[in-house]
């Protein structure tokens, strides 16, 4: 049995091996033959993908004696956490077979933005804290160790993004991406950034075993400034966002100048000599708020400041009101423009709005028609947060252009029955052209008996198709990833009208494909068009096919059937015929035939038209006429046939005229006296009157 199960087993892999593949030679047959129809098609085709790896048995064989025996694999950890267990590696292995990037993309990658944080965040603590240490007496011999400890921390930082990020950074040369480990350390080593990296690592420190511990011989750990903007690229990139960053960042600029004024105010107080004037600080309070409080008073020039007394205090004043003048109105410039950049969609929609509407109140249109429009503005902008997705997308490349209608509408389009089997490359072409419209509750999408031109593809919202004798009964309710008007494309087959109202049921964000642009892409795709055309006309006879057949069973018929004659009927008159009997169903199936032939010159020209012929008969051809009359009065038992309609003449003879005198009658009667015919002349040259009489009593006896 073992033997056996584990025979089924391998052949089970080779088969699954085999049928795998035999799907990718048929991926790649596919793909060969796209090429071969259309050379023109890019050669960036998807890359097949690699072949399964062989699946681990599904159970163990068991042992020769007896009980299979459960071996955990070497790769499986497993890991009890109170009553669960989890079966996992355990991070510190994770963070052993971490292998670290040979190269490093700086646009797109997030570890690197996330290095540069923390590096910005060094940068910063130099920045802020190396003028408090030096102004301020917040440095002392206490927690000297701790201020040393941080300091070390930052340069550690500092040294680790030379060594190992910076030299690892790809570059663009001649449009190809370097990755080559020795010309990324080259590039960084040629660069101005690697000559400020080395000049803000200057070992200064060396000197606090003269001077002792200065913060200044820190100063140039400043220079760092090009992570700082590097950092503030690579975050607005990433952020949905990035207009709050912004103001955020231009309200630390203003802080720090602040704060580099309260740091210069309180070192001049303590040059002059803390409360040696008025002017100086006074040594009383928090210090460092007190002095931070001076320097916004000075910068904003909101005055109430004492008169500086020595040469030393206004020479140090006037500079910081030019300072001050000159700073707070870049900071204010950089605000206005950073708010207004933030807020340029909202201004071009407010613009839109407000000349649509000087628009609409100059020409006086109806206020339910403005209201529909604001109603149009508003939704349309709050959705998604632009008035034509159209214009951001021209400004991108074809290519990004396709990447991105891809992503949004690919997984839609694809499920169009009637585009399955068509070019990709074709669907792709046709992902461009697509529009977006937002329509309003009740706004009609299409309307019964209009020419379609589009295709609708609903993108979010629903949509009713409306039908029944009133037009406003709800046959189907379409929600969002349904398609409608895919057959008016082609017109295919009358399938251009539309045949249901369709109503928006809400607002609905639709995508529409028009008809012009998918001929100029079919253009070049002869083979997708056959198909196409192929596909509409089938889809077309299915959707007519239960109607053309079966027919709806609660329509009423215009035209009724006519009910065929009872088989118990037919036989009686067959019976007779052969009996050849003179009884009353003889003469009614003579009356039947003579019935049967007027109905046939009725649909053959008409029941008037069929009188007036054989009224002219009389005066152009009499004698057939009246040969048809004798026969009538000899009481022949064949029965007479009508003769032929001749070939009217417009002028009438002469000769048989003088036949007839003014009202002489002709009549004659049927053998069992039932029917009387009878021809009278008239005045008229052309005219004759023919009458047919049934006796009452078969009258009476029809009605019984």
């Amino acid at each position: 049995e073992h033997i056996g199960s584990a025979t089924s087993l391998s052949s089970a892999i080779i088969n699954t091996r085999l049928q795998e593949l035999v799907r990718l030679f048929k991926e790649r047959t596919e793909k060969v033959k796209e090429k071969l129809i259309d050379p023109d098609v890019s050669s960036d085709d998807e890359s097949p993908v690699a072949s399964p790896t062989k699946p681990a048995p599904a159970a163990a064989v068991p042992a020769p004696g007896g009980e299979p025996e459960d071996k955990p694999l070497g790769d499986d950890h497993y890991c009890e956490m109170l009553c669960c267990t989890f079966k996992s590696r355990p991070w510190l292995d994770r963070l052993k077979s971490y292998q670290f990037p040979s190269s490093i993309d700086p646009l797109t990658n997030l570890m690197y933005v996330l290095w540069l944080f923390f590096v910005v965040m060094a940068w910063n603590w130099n920045c802020w804290l190396i003028p408090v240490r030096w102004a301020f007496p917040y440095q002392t011999p206490a927690n000297i160790h701790y201020w040393l400890l941080v300091d070390y921390l930052c340069d550690l930082i500092y040294l680790l993004d030379i060594l190992v990020f910076q030299t690892r950074l790809q570059f663009v040369q001649g449009g190809d991406i370097i990755t080559d480990k020795e010309a990324m350390k080259k590039n960084y080593l040629h660069s101005q950034r690697f000559k400020m990296d080395v000049l803000c690592l200057l070992p200064l420190d060396f000197f606090y075993f003269k001077v002792g511990v200065n913060p200044l011989l820190r100063f140039p750990r400043c220079l760092k400034y090009m992570a700082f903007f590097e950092f503030n690229n690579r975050l607005e990139a990433i952020l949905t966002k990035a207009y709050i960053y912004r103001v955020i960042r231009t309200t630390a600029y203003l802080l720090y100048s602040l704060h580099v004024n309260s740091c210069l105010y309180y070192w001049a107080s303590a040059y002059e000599g803390l409360g040696s004037t008025t002017w100086v600080y006074d040594g009383e309070g928090n210090s460092y708020i007190r002095c931070y409080y001076w320097a916004v008073k000075t910068l904003i020039t909101i005055g109430g400041l004492p008169d500086p007394k020595t040469l030393f205090e206004i020479v140090f004043q006037l500079l910081n009101y030019f300072t001050g003048v000159f700073a707070f109105s870049v900071m204010i410039g950089q605000m206005r423009d950073v708010v207004g950049a933030a807020t340029a969609g909202q201004t071009y929609y407010r613009s839109c709005m407000d000349s649509t509407i000087k628009y609409m109140n100059f020409y006086k249109i109806p206020k339910s028609v403005q209201n529909r429009v604001k109603t149009w503005y508003e939704y349309t902008w709050h959705s998604q947060g632009m008035l034509d997705e159209s214009e951001l997308l021209v400004q991108l490349p074809d290519k990004m252009r396709l990447d991105i209608a891809i992503d949004v509408n690919y997984n839609i389009v694809s499920k169009v029955a009637l585009f399955q089997g068509c070019d990709r490359q074709m669907i792709f072409d046709m992902l461009k052209r697509l529009r977006s419209v937002v329509y309003l509750p009740n706004d009609y999408v299409c309307k019964k008996g209009e020419i379609g031109r589009e295709m609708y593809i609903i993108q979010a919202g629903q949509v009713q198709v409306l039908g029944g004798p009133d037009g406003k009964s709800v046959l189907v309710t379409l929600k969002a990833g349904s398609v409608f008007g895919e057959i008016s494309l082609l017109a295919a087959g009358g399938g251009n009208r539309r045949t249901a109202n369709v109503v928006a049921h809400g607002f609905a964000n639709l995508f529409i494909l028009e008809k012009k642009d998918l001929n100029e892409i079919l253009v070049h795709y002869p083979e997708s068009q056959k198909l196409l055309r192929k596909k509409a006309k089938k889809m077309l006879k299915n959707n007519n096919k239960p109607k053309d057949e079966k027919g709806d069973p609660g329509d009423p018929l215009i035209i009724l059937p006519k009910a065929d004659t009872p088989k118990l009927f037919k036989a009686a008159l067959a019976a007779t015929g052969r009996m050849r009997g003179k009884g009353p169903l003889e003469r009614l199936q003579w009356r039947l035939k003579e019935l049967k032939a007027m109905q046939e010159a009725q649909v053959s020209m008409g029941s008037v038209a069929i009188w007036l012929c054989f009224l002219r008969c009389q005066v152009c051809c009499p004698p057939p006429a009246l040969e048809w009359l004798r026969c009538l009065k000899r009481g022949s038992s064949v029965t007479p046939t009508p003769p032929k309609s001749p070939v009217h003449q417009r002028s009438p003879v002469t000769s048989h005229k003088a036949q007839t005198r003014l009202g002489e009658e002709i009549s004659s009667e049927s053998p069992d006296h039932s029917v009387t015919i009878r021809v009278i002349s008239t005045a008229e040259e052309d005219e004759e009157i023919l009458a047919a009489e049934i006796s009452e009593k078969d009258e009476k006896k029809e009605e019984k």
